[in-house]
């Protein structure tokens, strides 16, 4: 709110991921923020103070118009944060893309368009991944079973959440998530 900021009122085309190169001062507030972890005592007064500038360096890099843009009430970019917001909330519930269109009063294919724009993904795939991710962290750090998991991120059918498994992750979830522990133990 402080820095002088160019319009936002057109939405930048973005990739769902973007990497550009960094600089210096970018990467030496990075550091000193990961050398407060041997202070932990200073933390709370020496950290804000580091992720101000890390803000700041980010807000001046290629992509601050964007990271603006996300964080800007009304813009289209942020009514799509907030529906991916409202996605990680409600991850288990019924998704269709007209009712989230209207959460942020947006036609459809405006949503679609948007969506797609921001994270590379649509709605409905992108609500795929979060659950697949979500019902893979239960079953890693919270020994969940596959169809407790699967049960628990929203899916119904315990057959096609095994399918999706394996067409995202490569593996059936037991036999992915026996890999994993293997990996990480050895």
């Amino acid at each position: 709110m402080e820095m002088h900021q160019e319009s936002t009122s057109k939405n930048m085309e973005c990739e769902g991921v973007t990497i550009s190169d960094t600089d210096v001062e970018l990467l030496d507030v990075v550091l000193r923020l990961l050398n407060l972890l041997d202070k932990p005592e200073q933390i709370p007064i020496r950290a804000p103070m580091l992720l101000r500038d890390l803000h700041y360096f980010l807000l001046l890099g290629p992509f601050g118009k964007l990271l603006r843009q996300v964080n800007t009430l009304g813009t289209q970019n942020n009514q799509i944060v907030q529906i991916i917001a409202w996605l990680r909330q409600n991850l288990a519930q019924p998704v269709r893309v007209d009712e989230l269109a209207q959460r942020v009063n947006m036609s459809t294919a405006t949503l679609y368009r948007h969506f797609k724009n921001l994270t590379g993904l649509s709605p409905l795939q992108y609500i795929k991944h979060l659950r697949l991710h979500e019902a893979q962290r239960l079953m890693l750090l919270e020994n969940e079973r596959a169809s407790s998991a699967a049960l628990a991120v929203g899916y119904e059918s315990i057959t096609q959440f095994n399918r999706e498994y394996k067409s995202m992750f490569g593996e059936p979830p037991y036999r992915d998530v026996s890999q994993r522990r293997e990996n990480l133990l050895g």
